[in-house]
C-alpha cells in the first residue's frame, strides 16, 4: 500500500471516529465541514431523511471572497453566511461535525462565527 493510501485510510478512520462521538445524530441536523487548501465548504445534512438541507462555501456565486484577507477571514464569512441561512429557516440548533479536522484555525473561526449569530452548536 502506498504512503498516500495509508494517509487516506488513517484520515477516514479519524473522520468516522469523530462522527461516532457526536452522539445525537438524527435529533438535530449535522453541520459538516470540508476544507481544501484554498476553499472551505459547509453542508447542513439531515441524517434521518439523508438529504442536504442547504450548503455554503467560499466558491458560491454570490460570495465575495476578495474582501477577505486570509483564509481564516474567508471561513468567518462563510460561517456568517450559513448562520443567516439557518436563522431564515428557523434552525437554531445543529451538531457540528468537524470531519476529522482539528478544532483550530479555520474550523474554529467557522464555528465561532456561527455561534456569534445565535446558532447553538
Amino acid at each position: 500500500m502506498s504512503k498516500t493510501a495509508l494517509k487516506r485510510k488513517s484520515w477516514l478512520k479519524k473522520k468516522n471516529r469523530t462522527k461516532k462521538s457526536l452522539g445525537v445524530l438524527g435529533q438535530y441536523p449535522r453541520l459538516v465541514v470540508f476544507k481544501s487548501n484554498k476553499h472551505i465548504y459547509l453542508q447542513l445534512v439531515d441524517d434521518v431523511k439523508n438529504i442536504t438541507i442547504f450548503s455554503s462555501s467560499s466558491k458560491d456565486k454570490g460570495f465575495n471572497s476578495k474582501e477577505c484577507k486570509s483564509k481564516t477571514d474567508l471561513s468567518t464569512a462563510v460561517g456568517h453566511n450559513i448562520a443567516e441561512k439557518m436563522s431564515k429557516n428557523k434552525i437554531q440548533k445543529a451538531v457540528f461535525d468537524r470531519n476529522g479536522y482539528l478544532y483550530h484555525g479555520r474550523v474554529k473561526a467557522l464555528a465561532e462565527a456561527i455561534r456569534e449569530k445565535g446558532i447553538n452548536l
